[in-house]
């Protein structure tokens, strides 16, 4: 009975973590959405995010490398599957997925250019 308790527990506290992460990931990803219409923070070639402008919010700047370090994990696990290097991968993301979400006023930065508003 004691196991089937803490198994209970244990389901019921990494449920509360998976939530937890959501709402993280989810207050990220506005803080950045927010920033882009600010023209703050842009996209970029490498399938990244970057700061076209220099920010002080420790708020902001966590949640970019949050976001990165997820996108980080997602070219990683493609490349893998493709026989192909993280960079490429972030890279085929940017001109298939991100330049086509992109806004219009939101910015970004193609490779070997400056920023750019579309």
């Amino acid at each position: 009975m004691q196991t089937k308790h803490i198994l209970g527990v244990l389901a019921g506290t990494a449920a509360v973590a998976v939530a937890a992460a959501a709402i993280a990931q989810s207050d990220a990803k506005a803080r950045v959405d927010s920033a882009k219409a600010a023209g703050v923070v842009g996209e970029q070639a490498d399938g990244f995010l970057g700061f076209v402008t220099a920010s002080a919010d420790p708020a902001l700047k966590a949640a970019v490398a949050e976001i990165n370090a997820g996108r980080a994990e997602l070219y990683r696990k493609a490349a893998e599957k493709n026989g192909v290097s993280p960079a490429a991968a972030g890279a085929a993301a940017f001109e298939t997925v991100v330049q086509a979400k992109l806004k219009p006023g939101e910015y970004y930065r193609p490779a070997g250019g400056g920023w750019m508003r579309k």
